[in-house]
């Protein structure tokens, strides 16, 4: 059995739906810090007839355990890359859109966390789909951590705003490497995000407090995180996050050069 590591992500820059009555599309935000290993001896979190119909849609035998090194309902892929590192230790050798309807099959919703470059896709997460591909995100530092309690995705959730503006942005904000429009752009999506859905949090004070150019949020989920340019974090800035209540505080790098 082969011995794998799937990344997850943290949360979104974007998140909503293309059009009032469009289908939910997210462009991910990877974490090379939340990991998935498998063989594990951790159980896998679904019950027998998902794992039965997940290995049988793959053409697989039995699937291995798979441990992570954080909680579900965070709002970073856990369920998803759970999935794709059991079926990759498993011996999945197929092809990255097919491992995304087997997921879709028994999660209902999934994340880009099948492909190698998750962050370039406009992603529909309802049906495991590209929508469009999209360019790489430009090098970023967030400072991030967890707001309030674990949210699992419902799949029949679309209770989103509209970002259909956000996601044209993003194509021309991403092409520039204008990490400043692109902090704006991920801004306004969890700003709409907050709005509609709650809760109230304290990242777009802490923003301005600690000078970051903006906020990203898990649309689902209880991460939170502040954007900065590589090597910008303030002193202190750790500790402003667990002060104003966030838990499990910690920093990584995210986008391309």
């Amino acid at each position: 059995m082969t011995h794998v590591k799937v990344c997850g992500h943290f949360g979104e820059w974007i998140q909503g739906r293309l059009g009032p009555s469009g289908p939910v599309a997210l462009i991910t935000l990877a974490c090379s810090a939340m990991r998935v290993t498998a063989p594990s001896e951790e159980a896998l979190p679904f019950n027998a007839d998902q794992l039965a119909r997940f290995a049988s849609d793959l053409g697989l035998g039995a699937l291995p355990g798979a441990s992570r090194n954080f909680a579900l309902g965070i709002g970073a892929g856990g369920s998803t890359a759970t999935l794709v590192a059991a079926a990759r230790a498993a011996g999945y050798g197929g092809t990255p859109e097919q491992l995304a309807k087997a997921c879709i099959a028994i999660e209902g919703a999934t994340d880009p966390l099948m492909f190698y470059a998750p962050d370039q896709h406009l992603w529909a997460s309802r049906s495991g789909e590209v929508i469009r591909a999209m360019p790489a995100p430009p090098s970023a530092t967030i400072l991030g951590g967890l707001w309030g309690a674990p949210l699992c995705t419902d799949a029949q959730d679309d209770a989103f705003d509209d970002v259909s503006d956000l996601a044209d942005e993003w194509a021309d904000a991403t092409l520039a490497r204008d990490l400043p429009r692109v902090a704006a752009i991920a801004s306004e999506s969890a700003r709409r995000c907050t709005a509609r859905r709650g809760p109230c949090d304290p990242m777009a004070d802490l923003a301005r407090d600690l000078g970051a150019l903006g906020t990203v949020r898990a649309h689902t989920g209880s991460a939170r995180g502040l954007i900065f340019a590589p090597g910008t974090i303030p002193r202190g800035g750790a500790a402003a996050l667990q002060e104003a209540g966030l838990t499990s505080v910690f920093n990584f790098e995210t986008g391309r050069a």
